[in-house]
């Protein structure tokens, strides 16, 4: 019996020939459909599926439509795939087995005539990220592929096979395979750093609105959407020396560190403010550097007595400081202020939308500060009505970030290096109003020791684990207080 049913995406050059002839040999296979936006392609391989766009609410509705078999396949890229021997045949028991509605693989990456292996992260109910990496291949159990598109009146133009997954996951498993069953022919060879920011990009607009709009929709049919209801806070509830504290936690960027203290000494306020620099062991002369503003008024240097803390755990010991005002407003080391108003424009964020945390608008730059692709990046993703619900959805914050210092005592950052600050939004969010600063305020310089310059595949994936996990939990705590309030 045929169990598989196979959607092909075509473009305007051969390469699905490729994937369709690895296809057609598979004797579970049966019927290949070729998907196509161009109204004047023909093809004598298989049935044509006229679409409007690859990963529309239409193009779903119409594979549902079409498929017959126990399960589908729909290749989600316009690139081709080489199937490893049998590997359908273990893409169908494996879906058997844990009784899946979907199921995807690890997979090789042809690119540069090298292959190379590329593990994938499992699935959890926090990966609600739009760019989750599944690879090429998505394999659907049928009958909630059908389920779903039968029951869903959405109408995206690009949020639809991410609808899809979401609903599917709301009735069944997905299920990820740690076996390298295809190998994918990549296409976008840029460095992980040249990558990150596709999701804020300005050109890409469109397209994050209709994924808020199904992201939105999925934490409402989980139990997990927040009403934009907001505790109040009383900035006036304790007395600080300062107002605001700019934290700069730094280990090992000699060639930067000097140009954020400076960028920090220039500011202009109608309030008393400092800057608590957290040195973090540094060996490559960073220290020193810091040393010669030892004589400014408010500039303190701290050298932690632990060996073991990350970014985030040398962020507790400057916002423990004695000294710490009432605000505290980062700096990474990398990064400078766009001009001499940041800090009290972000310190009068917090007063005039009556929040626990501010995020900024920043534009992207080279070493030198001259702006590089995309350019301003604004994160309009952090509305006032909407912002708490999609904040489970993105995958980053924004800067710079602000926080009123007494709540973020009793929170405490996680001691990481990675996704701290995003751990902190999450949970801010959840009882709190997130003030935001549309004005160019810092400059996020990008260059080769930057972090996440160009991370191997298991750094990423780490990092992405990691956030997905603080989705996961915080869903748990979400849906605890949608629970409670009723």
């Amino acid at each position: 019996m045929k169990k598989i049913d196979c959607f092909i995406p075509v473009g305007n050059d051969k390469s699905w020939v490729v994937t369709f002839t690895h296809l057609k040999t598979s004797e579970c296979v049966g019927r290949i459909f070729l998907i196509a936006a161009d109204p004047s392609f023909t093809s004598e391989y298989g049935e044509v599926i006229y679409i409007d766009h690859l990963n529309s609410s239409s193009t779903m509705r119409a594979i549902a439509a079409k498929a017959s078999a126990s399960y589908t396949l729909i290749c989600t890229k316009y690139s081709f795939l080489d199937f490893g021997y049998l590997s359908l045949e273990r893409f169908i028991r494996i879906a058997d087995d844990a009784h899946a509605g979907m199921i995807y693989s690890d997979y090789y990456q042809y690119a540069q005539e090298m292959r190379k292996p590329v593990p994938l992260i499992d699935y959890q109910e926090g990966s609600l990220r739009d760019d989750f990496n599944f690879g090429s291949v998505q394999v659907f159990r049928t009958s909630v592929l059908k389920s779903v598109c039968e029951n869903d009146r959405s109408n995206y133009v690009y949020a639809g096979l991410y609808n899809l997954r979401l609903k599917v996951s709301e009735q069944a498993p997905v299920i990820h395979i740690n076996e390298y069953l295809y190998t994918e022919y990549e296409c976008d060879l840029r460095r992980s750093g040249e990558k990150i920011f596709d999701y804020v990009d300005p050109k890409n607009r469109e397209v994050q609105i209709e994924m808020e709009q199904a992201c939105t929709e999925h934490l409402k049919a989980v139990g997990a959407y927040l009403k934009p209801e907001f505790r109040t806070v009383k900035f006036d509830a304790i007395d600080f020396e300062y107002e605001a504290s700019v934290i700069i936690p730094v280990r090992n960027r000699v060639k930067t560190i000097e140009d954020a203290i400076r960028s920090v000494l220039a500011q202009t306020t109608r309030f008393k403010y400092n800057l608590i620099i957290i040195d973090n062991h540094s060996t490559d002369g960073t220290s020193e550097i810091i040393a010669r503003f030892k004589d400014e008024p408010g500039v303190i240097h701290l050298i932690p007595k632990r060996e073991d803390l990350g970014i985030g755990g040398c962020w507790n010991l400057g916002i423990h400081h004695e000294k710490c005002g009432r605000f505290a407003i980062q700096l990474d080391s990398d990064d400078v202020y766009s001009g001499e108003s940041t800090l009290q424009t972000m310190v009068d964020a917090f007063y005039q939308q009556n929040c626990a945390m501010v995020v900024g608008t920043y534009r992207m730059t080279d070493f030198n500060l001259n702006t590089i692709p995309p350019g301003v990046i604004d994160h309009k993703e952090w509305t006032p009505e909407n912002g708490r619900n999609n904040a489970l959805r993105i995958n980053g914050l924004g800067a710079p970030r602000g926080f009123y210092t007494p709540i973020l005592r009793e929170v405490n950052v996680p001691n990481t290096s990675y996704g701290e600050d995003y751990a902190l939004g999450l949970y801010f969010s959840r009882y709190y109003q997130i003030g935001r600063v549309y004005d160019v305020v810092y400059l996020c310089r990008r260059w080769e020791d930057n972090t996440d310059a160009s991370l191997n595949i298991v750094q990423m994936n780490a990092h992405n684990l990691y956030k997905d996990r603080l989705r996961t939990w915080e869903l748990a705590a979400r849906k605890r207080m949608v629970s409670q309030s009723k």
